[in-house]
């Protein structure tokens, strides 16, 4: 079988930044099992592969607005994959041509919704909340990320398992970009399961140089790191900006939020904080490759 797969740049209009993701369309007479799908995932070997199927029986990629999503990483299958998800969106309204106002997914994260705003896309996801968390109890996993005198806050969201670690206010974005984890020595420490990500943050200032290329000053900027789900550093993380928006909306009490994650390749993205518990992602997506996988 012919499986259609387009590679997307997502939260980036630039090629070659913000993070890849692989995108597979699969037809209805298409069974794939979970284990040709991770199969597929290893080989493209990008932080997530999305397996994408119409609800509907008859259901047209092109034309429909319900779909089945899934995303695997190179190793397991997640609950959720912000990046992933634009860049489906993307390639159904930009290389499909798909005239719906919005699309909705099925997830194990429940029903997304995405639809198209200007030349980007808004991802209405879930907004995951953080607990306050004692340093103390995750020192030697801070210590392996960043000197533990440089956290200023640790909080954990029990329904994504990511840790959010503050950085104090005199860190600077270079600072910041200069960390060096030590990526394999840090899923030794943890080994309880209980933190699948860490998210490293810094809230934003000019005197900081969290300032984007239009000069244009972050609320907050970051890097992920995922080891234990096969990603040693995540480029541009939508289901970390879940966490993010709860984190720094309460702590600047701000609706609106501006957010750049200084990966290498990096990339910007807007949030808008909704009630009911959501939030609203929004970036913007550039194809680089099309073609099929043969199974």
């Amino acid at each position: 079988m012919d499986i259609p797969i387009y590679t997307v740049d997502a939260f980036t209009k630039v090629p070659f930044e913000g993070n890849p993701a692989a995108i597979c369309l699969v037809d209805p007479e298409h069974d794939l099992s979970e284990a040709q799908m991770q199969k597929v995932a290893a080989e493209m070997n990008l932080s997530e592969t999305v397996f994408l199927r119409n609800k509907e029986k008859n259901g047209s990629f092109s034309k429909g607005n319900s779909f089945h999503i899934r995303w695997f990483t190179p190793t397991n299958e997640v609950n959720l994959c912000g990046h992933a998800t634009l860049a489906t969106a993307a390639v159904l309204y930009n290389e499909l041509r798909n005239p719906s106002s919005s699309v909705k997914f099925d997830s194990l994260s429940g029903e997304l919704v995405v639809s198209k705003d200007g030349n980007g896309f808004v991802m209405n996801f879930p907004l995951n909340e953080t607990i306050v968390q004692d340093k103390a109890e995750y020192h030697k996993l801070l210590e392996l990320i960043v000197s533990v005198d440089c956290v200023e806050r640790v909080e954990y969201s029990p329904p994504t398992k990511k840790l959010l670690v503050r950085l104090t206010d005199k860190m600077t974005r270079k600072q910041l970009e200069s960390l060096t984890p030590d990526i394999s020595s840090m899923m030794a420490a943890e080994v309880t399961g209980k933190v699948k990500g860490v998210i490293v943050t810094l809230k934003g200032s000019t005197e900081n140089g969290a300032v984007s290329s239009d000069g244009e000053t972050y609320d907050f900027i970051s890097r992920y790191f995922a080891p234990w789900n096969g990603i040693p550093e995540d480029p541009v993380t939508g289901s970390a900006h879940t966490v993010l928006a709860y984190y720094w909306g309460k702590v600047l009490s701000k609706k609106t939020l501006f957010a750049r994650q200084c990966s290498r390749r990096g990339g910007d993205v807007r949030m808008r904080v909704l009630e009911g518990d959501r939030v609203d992602l929004i970036g913007q997506a550039v194809t680089v490759l099309k073609g099929a996988f043969i199974l």
